[in-house]
């Protein structure tokens, strides 16, 4: 009899090949097994055909090599993956035809060869031929099995006696052979649960098993535990599609979960805040004092604009610049005009609306009510490195080790008049992701920049900003951000509790006319350790429209 294990053959001159594939076994320890899509087909595969039958018993019985010759014309078939002509040679052709082109599709190996031994001549005048079939599988390596073919005749004609056991011998009737992808560790919440959050989290191909975007590609070894087959063979369920038993042998180390900072309290509220926002669409959450990333949410899913997009923040960079200008001796009630329009050298800026302030009003009524005209005009008090250098106390354009890939924003030092006003408003060549803006409202509340942090025992060493804000400069952003939602633009979130502080934002962008605009919106809770920032991307104004998305995200979280 055949040895009826999964064959440990010899990978010597009759195959050419890898080593043998290994798989992995289901879940535990923090692993998971991805069954989804396990297309269980009917179809023809392909393979390379390399059949050899062993030994020759013509002299001794004639039987044995007539059923020997039958036997070598199923095998030959299979291994060329013609599943029909391979049916001719049994008693079950259509069978035979359905099970052979299933193995070979769902499998689709690229090389096959199948060996027969010697036949033996039953009592009952059946011819029993052990053989071995030999694959290359992608994703898994070589991988071969033995088994045992019954050849009988009747009515003078010889036929390969079909069964599902014959194909595999692991193999019961209404089962096949598939690829399922190695399990892998799971990406991980701040509770120690499977990580929600689709754009974050990224996506593993279905072919390779490797992770292809977001923390399954960042962290695609950790996952799926190194080097190793990133496939495994399964007998399946062909109705279910549903693994049965692991074939191939596993990987020797396994996959280690990442764990992040998320909250799933958080994330949840964000991703529903977004629910059925037409825009493109982002929400960041962060934790001051630890810079910890609560949420990220995406909308649609796909890229993870949260954390990587590169946009104009618009208004809301006015509390670097805000903090630049108080730096320099600026205070909240001094005079601040907010004429219609600004003109420098011949480029006109204007205020949303092209509103303007009455007479007497003050540097918070400016900051509140987020006065273009006024901040154009005050660039004068700012050297060219001064938004650059104020920006660096904020963290933004560091080096920061998050965990994860994302972009830490751009503030360069001006080269003209007119660069310098379009940086002070956020605009020009100043640049931002949503995570550093909310960044930015984590450090007026904390009173000091830390770094965001996504996957803690990943970051090897956090940016530290050369140099932190100023406590009395620190204190009046608090004071001018409140300011913006009980009497300013941020007035979507006057009657929410939790004592919110927040600046909106429209920043332009592109070459349209009139420009088209970004919406945004970023704050922080006076009451609870919570910074985040709000985008829309074409999204219209920081207040109408980026407003009433972070109110709904804050009720969420009541």
């Amino acid at each position: 009899m055949p040895n009826q294990e999964d064959a440990p053959y010899d990978e010597g001159a009759t195959y050419r090949g890898g080593r043998r594939g290994r798989g992995a076994r289901g879940r535990g320890s923090g692993r998971r097994w991805a069954f989804g899509g396990l297309a269980l087909v009917v179809l023809a595969g392909g393979g390379y055909a390399g059949y050899r039958l062993l030994g020759s018993d013509d002299a001794a019985d004639p039987q044995v090599t007539a059923a020997r010759e039958r036997l070598q014309g199923f095998l030959g078939a299979w291994e060329k993956g013609q599943a029909e002509q391979a049916g001719t040679y049994t008693d079950t052709p259509a069978g035979a035809k359905s099970l052979i082109a299933s193995v070979m599709t769902n499998l689709k190996p690229s090389s096959t060869e199948i060996t027969a031994g010697r036949g033996e001549r039953k009592g009952d005048g059946d011819v029993r031929v052990p053989f071995t079939v030999k694959m290359r599988v992608p994703g898994v390596g070589s991988y071969g099995w033995d088994s045992e073919a019954r050849v009988r005749q009747r009515s003078g004609k010889w036929a390969v006696e079909f069964s599902t056991s014959m194909v595999h011998p692991k193999m019961r009737p209404g089962q096949t052979l598939a690829l399922t992808n190695a399990a892998r560790a799971d990406i991980l919440d701040s509770k120690g649960k499977k990580l929600e959050a689709a754009s974050l989290v990224g996506v593993v191909d279905d072919k390779s098993g490797k992770g292809v975007s977001g923390l399954e590609a960042h962290y695609d070894e950790r996952l799926s535990g190194g080097k190793g087959p990133s496939k495994a063979v399964v007998v399946a369920d062909r109705n279910s599609g549903q693994a049965v038993r692991t074939l191939s042998a596993e990987k020797s180390t396994e996959g280690r979960p990442v764990k992040t900072t998320i909250d799933p309290r958080v994330q949840r509220a964000a991703a529903d805040a977004l629910s059925g926002v037409k825009k493109t669409a982002a929400i960041v959450a962060v934790d001051p004092r630890n810079g910890h990333i609560l949420a990220a949410a995406n909308q649609p899913g796909g890229m993870n604009r949260a954390l990587e997009g590169r946009y104009p923040p618009g208004s809301t960079f006015k509390v670097v610049t805000t903090a630049a200008l108080l730096d320099r001796g600026v205070r909240p009630a001094d005079a601040a005009p907010c004429p219609k329009f600004a003109h420098v050298n011949g480029q006109r800026f204007e205020n949303q609306n092209q509103f303007v302030l009455p007479e007497g009003s003050t540097f918070k009524d400016a900051f509140a009510q987020s006065c273009n005209t006024y901040f154009v005009g005050a660039r004068g008090k700012l050297s060219d490195t001064a938004l650059r250098d104020t920006a660096q106390a904020f963290g933004i354009g560091g080096g920061w080790d998050v965990g994860a890939k994302t972009y830490n924003g751009g503030v360069p030092a001006n080269t003209s008049d007119n660069d310098k006003a379009g940086a002070v408003i956020g605009q020009g060549r100043v640049e931002a992701s949503p995570l550093v803006m909310a960044s930015i409202a984590a450090t007026v509340k904390n009173g000091k920049f830390e770094q965001p942090v996504l996957v803690p025992d990943a970051v090897r060493e956090k940016f530290r900003a050369p140099r932190d804000l100023d406590p009395k400069v620190a204190a009046d952003l608090r004071d001018l951000m409140r300011a913006t939602v009980t009497s300013g633009s941020g007035h979507a979130l006057k009657d929410l509790p939790g004592l919110p502080h927040a600046k909106t934002g429209t920043a332009e962008y592109g070459t349209d006319n009139p420009p088209r605009t970004h919406a945004w919106m970023i704050g922080y809770q006076g009451s609870s350790d919570l910074a985040w920032a709000v985008l829309l991307e074409d999204g219209g104004s920081g207040g109408s429209d980026a407003g009433p998305v972070a109110a709904r995200f804050l009720r969420n979280l009541a």
